[in-house]
């Protein structure tokens, strides 16, 4: 549908103008003071309009275990997830909508899903998820996480020797489902892309990973994994490889400008070379590192190295939320505390842009989202800047990036479609949602992890800790 939004606020170099958007064929077709005739005007008077955000790294199924995990590092805590992971398709389809919801409502028009496959069920979680989004009509990456070796193998050997049970899956096979996956659910023109993702180089073999490069090439995918999260992945990888795990993914090709890593907490400076070399993105995931106690990423140094950089929430269990806003105040300041040097500080217009663009860029959609420009995608997001958590007045990114924003979101478009209207989604029953949400839990305490027990002891004596 054609629109314009009329007296709406955006951010120029020295400040704001405020301006008239036309949207034609779900592209921005002119961004001017006064443009005359369109099917359908929007007012945006004192609102402020702004590229979606993109939500570069999560995990919908996790919403379920929200504010029950324990204080674990992410080792012990994966161990946890999965002993009580849901294996339950109507609970991944709620959450993939309560994920995509969350999102809109913070400012994202664009997901990246690293999500749980269900054992035996790996296509039709994959359907459940893709559905779950159409429906919301959030721009969604869906990167079915892969593995080929056990939990147990994610943990360094030390000094002793361990065996590890083989994996319930072969390589093949998996590799022969994500290729399904891509022939059945790939519809970028539909606002539904599959990603390759292998979780990460301590629970994946090279087979693995070069097999997700080879249909990367030939079906022209994004690729995501994470990356160098905790102390532990940092040892790991000097015992699989005796290098770092960086040297190790270039080796063997993985990297590249549409390869996204998350966390990055661990990286030398010849890793931060290689990233900015290889163009590849760095997900920031502030509020899940310092959940899990995996350290503060030196997204400073990444910037000034040249590495794109963007943010993420994670998983709703390790944040525990789809705040995009939290995690964009958070993933900015943190880093006052790391470089003495305030000249190198992310500004909340940087932010914006990292959040945005940064996030485009990483997907390899650049050229279509992620900035306010004649011939880009109408993916956007009008914040009302008359509520009240964005008064009095002052600089208004600024006050959504340094502030706690609540029921700031007044609309959001996708591909030029409004899926929020009055800070409301339009394209699902939203108070549905919730109540299904709350009949499919029940309140819960604390419970003891089988995994958790059998492992601790190792993780550590490895880890130094015992």
């Amino acid at each position: 549908m054609d629109l314009t939004i009329i007296n709406v606020l955006i951010p120029v170099e020295n400040g704001y103008d405020t301006v008239d958007v036309q949207v034609v064929d779900n592209a921005i077709a002119a961004i001017s003071p006064g443009i005359d005739g369109t099917a359908m005007a929007i007012d945006g008077k004192n609102k402020l309009l702004l590229p979606g955000f993109v939500n570069a790294h999560t995990h919908s199924s996790e919403m379920w275990q929200r504010g029950i995990m324990s204080v674990f590092p992410l080792e012990l805590w994966l161990a946890e997830l999965y002993d009580f992971a849901p294996l339950d398709i109507e609970k991944v389809y709620l959450s993939a909508l309560g994920t995509a919801v969350e999102t809109l409502l913070s400012g994202g028009t664009t997901i990246v899903d690293h999500l749980i496959l269900i054992p035996g069920k790996e296509l039709e979680t994959i359907a459940t998820a893709v559905r779950a989004y159409k429906e919301v009509g959030i721009r969604a990456f869906v990167a079915p996480l892969i593995q080929d070796e056990s939990l147990t193998a994610g943990i360094p050997s030390g000094e002793s020797e361990q065996t590890h049970e083989p994996y319930f899956r072969s390589t093949q096979a998996t590799l022969e489902i994500i290729s399904q996956a891509v022939k059945q659910f790939h519809r970028p023109d539909e606002g539904i892309y599959i990603v390759t993702a292998p979780t990460g180089i301590q629970l994946c073999s090279d087979a693995l990973f070069t097999g997700c490069i080879e249909l990367s090439e030939k079906y022209n995918l994004c690729r995501h994994s994470h990356l160098l999260e905790t102390k532990a992945q940092e040892k790991l990888a000097q015992e699989k490889y005796g290098c770092s795990a960086v040297e190790h993914l270039k080796r063997i090709g993985y990297l590249g400008d549409r390869t996204s890593l998350a966390h990055c907490v661990h990286l030398t400076e010849a890793d931060i070379t290689i990233l900015a070399e290889t163009k590849s993105t760095v997900v920031h995931n502030p509020l899940s590192n310092l959940r899990l106690g995996s350290g503060i990423a030196p997204i400073l140094k990444y910037l000034q190295a040249g590495v794109n950089v963007t943010f993420g929430c994670d998983g709703s269990s390790s944040n525990d939320s789809q705040d995009l806003l939290e995690t964009i105040k958070m993933g900015s300041i943190l880093h006052n505390v790391t470089d003495f040097d305030y000249q190198h500080w992310i500004t909340p217009r940087q932010a914006v842009e990292m959040a945005s663009n940064g996030g485009a860029k990483g997907l390899n959609i650049a050229d279509e989202i992620g900035s306010l420009a004649v011939g880009k995608k109408a993916d956007l997001v009008m914040y009302d800047l008359t509520s009240l958590s964005l008064l009095p007045r002052t600089d208004p990114i600024g006050l959504l990036v340094l502030g706690r924003p609540t029921n700031v979101v007044n609309s959001v478009w996708v591909n030029g479609k409004q899926i929020v209207a009055d800070g409301k989604v339009t394209t699902i029953d939203v108070d549905n949602l919730r109540q299904e949400l709350f009949n499919h839990s029940q309140w819960q305490t604390t419970r003891k992890s089988q995994t958790v027990a059998q492992i601790e002891t190792h993780y550590r004596t490895v880890m130094g800790l015992s």
